[in-house]
């Protein structure tokens, strides 16, 4: 055991001196240096906490000591107990009090200079100058980061390009795939290859719209007679709409075939008017057929061969003008167009033919009952001369004797 004593505080305040470690390959640095001061000041804290621990317990086993003395002293000879004391005592230190605290205050100084110490050495470093070398390899790193950026902002670039290419062309690809469907379906309808023959069709109009009908591509030339067959079904109410009319420049109602709300059949021919007595609204096949000349304007109207009316005074002298539109399915208004959906043909209708002339009873019955196929030498129900708008479609029709067993 020893017996460590305090230094004084000018030795405290003079500072501990440091032994220089050698240092290979030229003069160390300021960083260098006071890191190695750090070093030194941080082992001889410890070497100092250690002391002081030492140095506590023997304080406090000396201050032991001190009071059994002491209890000697005073039990022996009260008279004596200073001198026995100093004669007991006299190796021991002046004041162990007074001795913990300069090892105190010693310790707390050194606490401050190391403080200090790393203090001084993050100032330093943050305000050191950076040597040229180590700028230029710090330049080169942030060349190569930016050089990375620019490769992975390209990268970016190509794959958007990309992606819009496919896009694109998987669009194209699809838009062209519907093309050549609709063609193809165009086709079908259009061509003769859907249908037994070129009038075994009929033209589907299944809504009550102003925009699904048919239209019929040859027009009709000058005419002072005519007779118009069709067949048609349809169950719609009120009335069955239009299954057919012709409209010219400056007369829209040239020749029309309506059945509007709850008012009977009506045929137009020049905006003039007259109702037929015909019934066809009951969901069946029924053959139609209207027959008119110029002179004295008398007309007749027959139902599945039938003779059910008969007129005269309707546009009489009044030749049917050349080069309109003839829709099926719609009213025009104007010439191909403005259709009212309130006067649209719900329904089916096949062989539509028209001739310029009146035909006899008997042939209009032997068309009605399928004794004979008559085409109309004006218009023919022929597939090619047939185009559908809207929606209306196309269908191959049952055969005549079928229609007839529907009656």
């Amino acid at each position: 055991r020893f017996v460590c004593t305090a230094l004084p505080p000018e030795a405290t305040r003079a500072g501990c001196p440091l032994s220089a470690a050698p240092m290979q390959g030229g003069a160390p640095s300021p960083e260098e240096e006071l890191r190695a001061a750090v070093l030194q000041l941080r082992e001889t804290v410890v070497q100092q906490k250690e002391t002081l621990g030492a140095q506590r317990e023997a304080i406090r086993e000396l201050t032991g000591k001190l009071a059994r003395c002491e209890g000697l002293a005073r039990s022996k000879a009260p008279g004596r107990a200073a001198s026995g004391k100093d004669a007991t005592m006299g190796d021991l230190p002046r004041d162990p009090g007074h001795v913990v605290e300069q090892l105190s205050r010693s310790l707390q100084t050194l606490k401050d200079r190391l403080e200090s110490l790393e203090h001084q050495l993050r100032g330093n470093v943050s305000n050191a100058v950076l040597p040229s070398d180590f700028r230029e390899v710090l330049q080169r790193r942030l060349g190569e980061l930016e050089r990375q950026l620019l490769s992975k902002v390209a990268e970016l670039q190509d794959e958007k390009t990309l992606l819009h290419n496919e896009t694109s062309a998987h669009r194209q690809k699809t838009e062209s795939a519907l093309n050549a469907l609709l063609q193809r379906v165009t086709e079908l309808e259009r061509g003769n290859s859907a249908f037994k023959s070129p009038d075994a069709f009929k033209v589907s109009l299944p809504l009550r719209t102003n925009y699904l009908y048919g239209k019929i591509k040859k027009t009709l030339p000058e005419l002072y007679a005519f007779t118009i067959c069709l067949w048609l079904r349809s169950s719609a109410s009120p009335g069955i709409g239009t299954p057919f009319s012709y409209a010219v420049p400056g007369q829209a109602n040239e020749i029309v075939l309506i059945e509007w709300g709850n008012n009977p059949i009506e045929l137009l021919i020049n905006d003039k008017v007259t109702q037929l007595p015909l019934f066809v609204s009951d969901g069946k096949w029924h053959h139609v057929c209207i027959t008119w000349t110029t002179r004295d304007g008398t007309w007749e109207a027959f139902q599945d061969g039938e003779k059910l009316g008969s007129g005269e005074n309707l546009a009489p002298w009044h030749p049917i003008k050349p080069g309109g539109v003839l829709i099926l399915g719609q009213e025009q208004d104007t010439v191909g167009g403005r259709f009212d959906a309130t006067q649209a043909f719900v329904g089916e209708l096949s062989q539509f033919n028209i001739w310029d002339r009146v035909l006899r009873k008997q042939e209009i019955v032997n068309i009605a009952n399928c004794s004979t196929n008559m085409p109309g030498n004006i218009i023919p129900w022929v597939d090619n001369n047939v185009e559908v708008f809207g929606g209306a479609s196309k269908w191959p029709v049952e055969t005549c004797e079928e229609r007839l067993l529907d009656l």
